[in-house]
């Protein structure tokens, strides 16, 4: 399904992103990994897929289960490889992440998790407090664990907007591929929550890092926490 998917979206996604992907040789050119991105806009995972597929991957998402048992997308989803993440108690979210994790590994193929778990409630669009899915997957199976951040989606597609901001026409979107986040200190440890939340903030702070080359500017000192803020905490993924 990808490549016929890919000769309709690609000249779409291109017509209104002008992509430069730096450091492109860190995404691995085969085996497992877990790719994680920082998440502002609607428009995130077009640009964030077509930049996998152009480094000659196949983008596969980590998408909510509930999307599956829809007639159309969820066949698109099935047929594409994509990974359902069901809302679950802790122990067989752990069960499940051992699954994936394995199927990854045998089936040497990659995933794109997006770690806030939903966009980012941070004012000025920086990444927010990370979840510990795409650091348990990345543990539960020893996958390399790469950060990666975009910036410039929001001149297509505002966070929490609707509508598509056509005018001008590919508009640049500057993509970012950084070294993996050694955890090798932690490995086996990916049911340890101590264990977890340490690898989790290392993943943030590479992806932040990388955000702040593309903006050229430094992120606040302290990572946005939607709960500090009033806000409920309602990402997809393992707090």
């Amino acid at each position: 399904m990808f490549w016929p998917l890919a000769l309709i979206a690609v000249p779409l996604i291109s017509l209104l992103a002008k992509l430069q992907v730096t450091d492109r040789e860190k995404l691995p050119r085969e085996g497992a990994f877990v790719l994680a991105p920082n998440h502002y806009s609607e428009f995130d995972p077009l640009v964030v897929a077509l930049a996998v597929w152009k480094l000659g991957r196949l983008p596969r998402f980590m998408a909510k289960e509930s999307l599956f048992r829809l007639p159309v997308l969820g066949w698109v989803l099935r047929s594409t490889g994509m990974i359902p993440v069901a809302r679950s108690s802790s122990r067989t979210a752990a069960a499940e992440t051992i699954a994936q994790s394995r199927a990854l590994v045998e089936a040497g193929r990659g995933v794109i998790v997006y770690p806030e778990g939903s966009l980012t409630r941070d004012p000025e669009l920086w990444p927010m407090r990370g979840k510990s899915g795409a650091v348990r997957l990345a543990m539960a199976g020893d996958i390399p664990l790469i950060p990666m951040a975009q910036w410039g989606t929001q001149e297509i597609m505002g966070r929490y907007e609707k509508g598509l901001k056509l005018w001008p026409l590919r508009k640049p979107v500057q993509v970012i591929i950084g070294d993996p986040v050694d955890i090798s200190d932690l490995a086996g440890k990916e049911h340890d929550q101590a264990a977890v939340t340490v690898a989790t903030e290392r993943l943030m702070v590479a992806i932040t890092e990388l955000l702040e080359r593309l903006r050229s500017e430094q992120a606040p000192a302290k990572r946005w926490n939607p709960t500090d803020h009033g806000q409920r905490d309602t990402g997809r993924l393992d707090s």
